[in-house]
């Protein structure tokens, strides 16, 4: 059993309690939600609430869940001595944003860090609502050597994801700009540079061509929410996506959480941290 907190985002403002949970915990049965709702096991900002009730952004949402602990949460695909490679789970924050259960904390208690060890530490950021591959350093001299091959983008990064409509052409690399909003808690895209805008360049390839479409996502430039912006500005909102793309499309499929996995990584180390270089690491997404 474990208490889960999350911090409301601006894109969840409005929601009932039931439905922000369900974006927090796409894979939470809806069982355990009721069960949840009728121990009155859920609060924000230490009151509690009805399934009904709506949430603030902003605002600290908490619920204990029974069952399984937190820590069965944390899926590792490759460890060494210098590195901890796991797949996160969608709802799942990569740091805490306050208090409670995140990757990282999972992370370290994996590895028995004692409590004011820095790591294992993040190499990258995954959004909250976006599962898969993250990379963690267990070592100051491993963290060094990934921060820089991040920054310099000597790696290859793969994402999986389900979008509106057919996109054409089947497949392309696209650039565009991206600034972002800081009171929204968003960004934007747009075809031109203007003053704070930064480059990003997203490639992408059909898959699976229909209403929904499945797309392998080149990630080239690593930007806040670049897939996700950059797809629905092409006109192909990813699928589960309320805060850039179609509510309405989202309901009519009858999908909550959002559909985007990172579902491989490549890097290039230099010989630095031998062990990594040039393996493909790869996951399945859950859809």
């Amino acid at each position: 059993m474990g208490r889960e907190i999350w911090k409301v985002p601006p894109e969840a403002e409005g929601l009932r309690a039931d439905a922000f949970l369900r974006l927090m915990l796409p894979d939470l049965p809806e069982s355990v939600l009721r069960k949840v709702f009728a121990a009155k096991d859920v609060r924000m900002d230490g009151r509690r609430v009805g399934r009904q009730e709506t949430v603030s952004a902003g605002s600290e949402v908490s619920a204990f869940l029974p069952g399984a602990s937190a820590a069965e949460s944390l899926t590792v695909v490759y460890e060494d001595e210098d590195v901890l490679l796991v797949s996160k789970r969608a709802g799942l924050c990569v740091e805490a944003d306050g208090s409670g259960v995140s990757l990282t904390s999972l992370c370290r208690q994996h590895t028995g860090a004692a409590e004011n060890d820095p790591f294992p530490a993040p190499c990258h950021r995954l959004d909250n609502q976006t599962g898969g591959l993250c990379l963690f350093a267990k070592n100051e001299r491993a963290l060094n050597v990934l921060l820089e091959v991040f920054r310099n983008r000597t790696l290859e990064k793969c994402y999986i994801c389900l979008v509106r409509g057919i996109p054409k052409p089947p497949s392309a690399v696209c650039k565009a700009w991206l600034i972002k909003d800081a009171r929204q808690g968003k960004v934007r895209i747009t075809d031109h540079p203007e003053s704070g805008a930064r480059p990003v360049i997203t490639g992408y390839e059909t898959l699976e061509a229909g209403p929904v479409s499945r797309l392998s996502v080149d990630l080239i430039t690593g930007r806040t929410h670049q897939i996700r912006a950059h797809l629905a500005s092409l006109g192909h909102p990813i699928l589960g996506d309320d805060l850039y793309g179609d509510r309405h499309f989202n309901h009519e499929q009858k999908v909550r959480s959002l559909r985007l996995y990172a579902v491989s990584l490549r890097l290039d180390t230099g010989g630095r941290l031998p062990a990594l270089d040039g393996r493909l690491f790869s996951v399945d997404p859950p859809f």
